[in-house]
C-alpha cells in the first residue's frame, strides 16, 4: 500500500527560530541599552546561551561595538587568550591611533602589531605589577576600539588572567562598557575566580542574571516547526523529541537534522511527524559534547556514569556501586563528581540518574562492547536479587549481556505479563524475538500458541508487524516433528494472521487445511468454519460458503462450546447478509449477547457485531447499521481496544460516504491509511474511501482519478472480495461513461461484475450494476444487460433491500433510456431517486434525479419547467455535496436550456452562507447527546480542533456563545428535528 499513500519528505528549509526566550531576551536588551550592565547567563551545554547572546547583540543596533570573546576548552589555556583572540578578530591588522605609552605592554600579546604599538616598557619587579599594567593597557585598547559590550562565552573554560581582567573591570567600574558572561555552572570549580565575578555586586553597573531552562513540549514543537518553515508539527512528534532531548534546544535541532538526513520525517495530514516514534540515535554533536566532559572526570565518576547509563533508571548509590564494581566510598566520590559535571542529577531522595536520556545513550555508545556486556551482566544479577518482578529491566540486561538462556526465560515471562495486562503489541514483539531463536519443539509450539493468542485476541493494531508473524508461523510449521493436532492449530493461527494481513485467498486455504486436524478442538474447528462461511474469496461460489456455514451450525449444536456459540451468533448473520440472504435479519435479531464475559470475550463480540454492521451496509438499512455500530461500542471493554475501534471508524466512514457526509472524510481516511499501525485491511478500505471522496469532489484534479484507479488495481491484485471493493470500479466506470467512453467503462467494471456473478452475491452489484448495465447497452450488448438486471432482481428480496431496489430501478431506467423510451426512463429514474432518498444515499439520489430531468427534457410532450426544476435540484445538490464535476455537468445542461445557474464555488469547500453545513448539524447533534469535543472527534474521525472549528462556526451562525446553547437552539428551531443517530 505504500504506493497508494504518498508522503512528503525533505522537510528542512529554514534555520531554527528563537523560541521560548523572549522574556530573557527583553531583560538583557533593556539592561544593555540602559548600561553599563553585568549580564550573567548560565545553563547546561546546548541550552541556548550563545543563541541568546547573539540575538541580544543583533537587536542592539544603537550600540557602537560588541567584542565577542570565547574561551576554548584547553587543558592549559593561554593567559588572556580569549580577549586577545577577540580583539584580533575585531581589528585584523589595524591598531587604533592615539594609544598611550602604556600600550607598549601589549607587545607580547600582539607581536604582529610590533611596528604599530608604542615602544616596549621596562620590566617591573613583580608579576602582580606586570599583570596590572597589562590590564590597564587592555582597558585603554578597549576604550580606543569603542567597545560598548564585552562578551565572554564559555567562561567556565577561561584562564585565570582573563577572569581577573573582568573582575578588575567590574570592581573599578567600566565607564559605559557592559559585560556579558556565559558559563556552565556544573563545570565551575568551587574556588574558581569566575564565582567571584558572578556573585559580587558590580560597581556602578546594573546586574542581570539569567538561568536558562529546557524548552517545554509546546516550545519544542515550535522550534521544530520553525526548521520546517511550518507551524504544523504533530503533538506526538514534539512530545517524543522532548522526551528524548529533555527540551535542550541544541539536542532538539541536531536530532531533527539527523532524522531529516535519514528521511525519517514525513508530512501527513498537513503535519510533520516521524515515521515511527521509537529509538532515537544520538546526534554526533551531542555525543562529542558528552564524551568531552566524560574524559575530564575522575575514573570513579566515569564508572558511576557508565553504570547509571546501563541501569537506565534512577537508582541508589549501593546499586551503582555494585554494578560499577566500586567500594561504597569510591562510589560516593564518583556520584559527587558525576553530579558536579552536570551529567547526573538526583531523581528523588537518594536516587540518581542521568540528567538527559541522550547523554546516557551517548555514554553507553562510547563504552567498549565488552565493558557494556559486563556491566549489563552485573546489572541483571543485581536486579534479579533486588526486584525479580522488574521483568522489563531483566529482559534488557540479559539481552545486552548476551545471556540467551536467561533472556528467553525473562522474555517469555514478560510476554505472559503483557498478555495479561492487555499490552498485546509488546507481547507480540517479545514472542517474535523469542521464536527467532532455536528451541525444542514443545517450547516452540508453546511460544507459537501464545503468539496466536496475542494476534487473535489482542486489541493492538499490528500494521506491518503481522508480516513477521506470518513468516514466523511458517517457520514453526516447517518442523516435521509436529503432530496433526499441533499442525491444525498452527494453520488456524496462520490463517488468522494472513486474514489480518489482507491475504484472504491464502488465509482461506489455510483455514480449509486446518479443519481436518482440529477434531480434538471442536470449538476451534467450528470457529474456523465460521471464517470459511464468509464469502470473501473471489473464486468461491456462494454455495461453498453456505456449506461451511451449515457445518459450523451443526457442530455448534452438538458440542458444549460457549465461545463457539457466541462467535456463530455474529458470524451467521454476517455471512447471510453478505450472501444477500434476507433471513439474515432474523439471525441479526437472534444474536446471542454474552452474559458475564471477560474483557477478551467482550472485545471479540464487539468485533463480531462490527462485522455484522459492515455486512449490512449494501442493504441500505442504515438505521440497523448504526444500531449495530453503537452496540459494538457498548460491548468494548473499558481498556482501549484499538483494532476494534479502528474497525468501527472504517464502518462508520463507509456510512459517511454513502450518506454524503464528506467534510473531512478524505483527510481522516488518508491519515488512518498512513498510520504505521493501521491493519492492512483497514488501510485498504481507508484508501478506497479517501480516493472516492477525492475523485468525486475533484480534489487535486486528475490526480484523484489516478489515485482511485491505483486503488482499484491494487484490490484486484490482492484478490480482496467484499462489497466495498467494487465501488472504485463503479465510480471510475461512471466517469468513463460521462466522458463518452462506454468501452472503457466496460473494461473497468467487467472484472468486478464477473466476480459478483461467479460468486452469486448479487447484493454486491448495488453500486456497480447501473454503470455496468449502461456500458453494456451502449456497446451493443443490450441482451446481456437485460439478462443481468433480471438475474439480479430475481436473486434478491428487493422489499427487504432498499439499496438494491433503488439500483434495480436505475438499471431499468438505463435500459429504457438506451432503448429510446424516455417517458419510461424518466419514471424509473424518479422511482430510483425516491428509493435512494429514503435510505438516504444522496449522491446516488442526485445521479438518478439528473437522469429523471434529462429524460423529461427528451420527452415528446415535455414539461420544460418541471424538467429544469428537477435538473436544478440535482445541480444544487451536487454543489452542496461538493461533487463539482457533476454540478458543472448539470449546470452546462441547464445553461444550454436557457436557465440561469450560479457559478460553482471554486475556492475551497462549498460555502453554506448562514445555514448550517451537514457536518455542523452532525456535530451539534452529538453535542446535544452530551458528548465532549474529543468524543465527537472519535465518533466522526475528526481532530478535536476540527470539531471546535465546526462548533465555532455553528455558534456564530446561530448567534449564541456556548456549545450547549448552540445545540439547544438547533433543536428548538427544528434544525435538529431528529435525534443524533446512535453510533454515528
Amino acid at each position: 500500500m505504500s504506493g497508494l499513500i504518498r508522503e512528503s519528505t525533505d522537510p528542512m528549509g529554514a534555520p531554527p527560530a528563537f523560541v521560548g526566550r523572549d522574556g530573557d531576551l527583553a531583560s538583557i536588551v533593556d539592561a544593555l541599552r540602559d548600561g553599563p550592565a553585568l549580564v550573567v547567563i548560565e545553563g547546561e551545554p546546548g541550552i541556548g546561551k550563545t543563541s541568546l547572546v547573539r540575538r541580544a547583540t543583533e537587536e542592539l543596533t544603537d550600540i557602537r561595538t560588541v567584542l565577542t570573546c570565547t574561551a576554548p576548552p584547553l587543558s592549559e589555556p593561554f593567559p588572556l587568550g580569549p580577549i586577545v583572540d577577540g580583539i584580533r578578530r575585531l581589528t585584523p591588522g589595524r591598531v587604533p591611533v592615539g594609544l598611550s605609552p602604556i600600550a607598549g605592554a601589549l607587545r607580547p600579546l600582539f607581536p604582529e602589531w610590533t611596528d604599530q604599538l608604542p615602544p616596549a616598557l621596562d620590566p617591573l619587579d613583580t608579576a602582580g605589577a606586570t599583570r596590572h599594567r597589562v590590564f590597564r593597557a587592555l582597558t585603554e585598547l578597549l576604550d580606543r576600539l569603542e567597545v560598548s559590550v564585552l562578551v565572554l562565552e564559555d567562561a567556565h573554560w577561561a584562564d585565570t588572567a582573563t577572569l581577573e581582567l573582568l573582575l578588575s573591570l567590574v570592581a573599578t567600574g567600566t565607564g559605559d562598557r557592559s559585560l556579558v558572561v556565559t558559563y556552565r555552572p556544573a563545570e565551575v570549580a568551587e574556588s574558581a575566580p569566575l564565582l567571584l565575578l558572578t556573585s559580587r555586586a558590580p560597581v556602578g553597573m546594573n546586574r542581570v542574571r539569567v538561568e536558562l531552562t529546557p524548552l517545554s513540549v509546546e516550545e519544542t514543537g515550535r522550534l521544530v516547526g520553525s526548521m520546517f518553515g511550518s507551524d504544523q508539527v504533530s503533538t506526538g512528534f514534539a512530545a517524543f523529541l522532548h522526551e528524548h532531548t529533555d527540551g535542550v534546544p541544541l539536542a532538539v535541532e541536531e536530532c531533527v537534522r539527523l532524522l531529516a538526513d535519514r528521511r525519517d520525517i514525513v508530512r501527513r495530514e498537513g503535519q510533520w511527524v516521524r515515521r515511527v516514534l521509537g529509538e532515537l540515535a544520538v546526534p554526533a554533536t551531542v555525543r562529542d559534547s558528552v564524551v568531552e566532559r566524560l574524559v575530564r572526570l575522575p575514573s570513579t565518576a566515569r564508572s558511576v556514569l557508565e553504570a547509571a547509563g546501563v541501569l537506565g533508571v534512577p537508582v541508589d548509590p549501593p546499586l551503582l556501586a555494585e554494578v560499577a564494581d566500586l567500594s561504597d566510598s569510591a562510589a560516593r566520590d564518583g556520584v559527587a563528581a558525576a553530579l558536579s559535571s552536570g551529567l547526573m542529577q538526583e531523581s528523588g531522595t537518594g536516587r540518581f540518574a542521568f540528567r538527559h536520556a541522550l547523554d546516557a545513550q551517548a555514554v553507553g555508545e562510547a563504552m567498549p562492547a565488552s565493558r557494556r556486556r559486563h556491566l549489563h551482566a552485573r546489572a541483571a544479577a543485581a536486579v534479579e536479587r533486588l526486584d525479580r518482578d522488574a521483568l522489563d529491566r531483566l529482559i534488557r540486561h540479559s539481552r545486552e549481556a548476551g545471556d540467551t538462556t536467561s533472556w528467553c526465560r525473562y522474555a517469555e515471562d514478560g510476554a505472559d505479563v503483557a498478555l495479561q495486562s492487555g499490552d498485546d503489541r509488546n507481547a507480540v514483539t517479545l514472542l517474535l524475538q523469542l521464536l527467532a531463536l532455536d528451541h525444542p519443539v514443545d517450547r516452540r509450539l508453546r511460544l507459537a500458541a501464545k503468539l496466536g493468542e496475542a494476534v487473535f485476541y489482542g486489541g493492538a493494531t499490528l500494521g506491518d508487524v503481522v508480516d513477521r508473524v506470518i513468516e514466523t508461523i511458517h517457520g514453526v510449521l516447517a518442523d516435521d516433528r509436529l503432530g496433526a493436532s499441533d499442525r491444525g492449530e498452527l494453520r488456524l493461527l496462520l490463517g488468522r494472521s494472513l486474514w489480518r494481513a489482507g491475504r484472504q485467498r491464502t488465509a482461506f486455504r489455510e483455514f480449509e487445511a486446518a479443519v481436518p486436524d482440529l477434531s480434538h478442538r471442536p470449538d476451534l474447528a467450528g470457529m474456523t468454519m465460521c471464517n470459511l462461511a464468509m464469502p470473501l474469496v473471489p473464486e468461491w461460489p456462494a454455495v461453498r460458503h453456505y456449506e461451511w456455514l451449515h457445518r459450523a451450525t451443526e457442530l455448534a449444536a452438538t458440542v458444549e462450546a460457549p465461545q463457539l456459540a457466541v462467535a456463530l451468533s455474529t458470524a451467521r448473520p454476517s455471512a447471510l447478509l453478505l450472501l444477500g440472504n434476507e433471513t439474515a435479519w432474523d439471525a441479526v435479531n437472534l444474536i446471542d449477547r454474552p452474559g458475564e464475559a471477560t474483557a477478551r470475550d467482550s472485545s471479540l463480540f464487539a468485533a463480531g457485531l462490527l462485522n455484522v454492521a459492515a455486512a449490512s451496509l449494501p442493504w441500505g438499512r442504515f438505521d440497523e447499521t448504526r444500531r449495530l455500530i453503537a452496540s459494538a461500542k457498548d460491548h468494548l471493554p473499558d481498556s482501549e481496544h484499538h483494532r476494534v475501534a479502528e474497525g468501527s471508524q472504517i464502518t462508520a466512514a463507509i456510512l459517511s460516504w454513502y450518506t454524503g457526509t464528506w467534510d473531512g472524510l478524505a483527510e481522516a481516511m488518508t491519515g488512518l491509511a498512513r498510520r504505521e499501525t493501521t491493519e492492512v485491511h483497514d488501510r485498504l478500505l481507508a484508501t478506497v474511501l479517501s480516493g472516492l471522496v477525492r475523485h468525486v469532489t475533484g480534489q487535486h484534479g486528475d490526480a484523484g482519478a489516478l489515485g482511485l484507479a491505483e486503488v482499484a488495481s491494487t484490490l484486484r491484485e490482492l484478490g480482496i472480495a467484499e462489497p466495498m471493493t467494487v465501488v472504485p470500479a463503479a465510480t471510475l466506470g461512471r466517469t468513463a461513461l460521462v466522458d463518452g467512453d462506454p468501452e472503457g467503462a466496460l473494461t473497468l467494471t467487467g472484472p468486478a461484475m464477473d466476480m459478483v456473478a461467479t460468486k452469486g452475491v448479487w447484493l454486491w452489484a448495488t453500486d456497480l450494476a447501473v454503470v455496468h448495465v449502461e456500458a453494456l447497452a451502449r456497446t451493443g450488448r443490450r441482451d446481456q444487460a437485460v439478462e443481468l438486471v433480471t438475474t439480479m432482481a430475481d436473486a434478491l428480496d428487493l422489499a427487504a433491500a432498499p439499496a438494491p431496489a433503488a439500483a434495480i430501478a436505475a438499471c431499468r431506467a438505463v435500459l429504457a433510456e438506451t432503448a429510446g423510451d424516455v417517458d419510461l426512463a424518466a419514471q424509473h429514474y424518479a422511482d430510483s431517486a425516491t428509493g435512494w432518498a429514503a435510505i438516504p444515499r444522496p449522491y446516488d439520489e442526485l445521479i438518478a434525479l439528473e437522469g429523471h430531468g434529462r429524460n423529461l427534457l427528451g420527452a415528446e410532450n415535455r414539461d420544460t419547467e418541471e424538467a429544469l426544476a428537477v435538473l436544478g435540484r440535482a445541480q444544487t445538490g451536487f454543489a452542496a455535496l461538493g461533487a463539482r464535476r457533476d454540478a458543472d455537468r448539470v449546470a452546462r445542461r441547464l445553461r444550454a436550456e436557457g436557465a440561469d445557474v450560479a457559478r460553482t464555488w471554486r475556492r475551497g469547500r462549498h460555502g453554506y452562507g448562514e445555514e448550517l453545513s451537514p457536518r455542523e448539524r452532525e456535530v451539534l447533534a452529538l453535542v446535544a447527546t452530551g458528548m465532549t469535543n474529543r468524543e465527537i472527534g472519535t465518533a466522526l474521525f475528526l481532530s478535536p480542533r476540527t470539531v471546535g472549528r465546526h462548533l465555532s462556526s455553528a455558534m456564530r451562525k446561530l448567534q449564541v456563545s456556548t456549545r450547549t446553547a448552540a445545540a439547544m437552539t438547533a433543536v428548538e428551531t427544528g434544525l435538529l428535528d431528529t435525534p443524533a443517530p446512535d453510533g454515528h
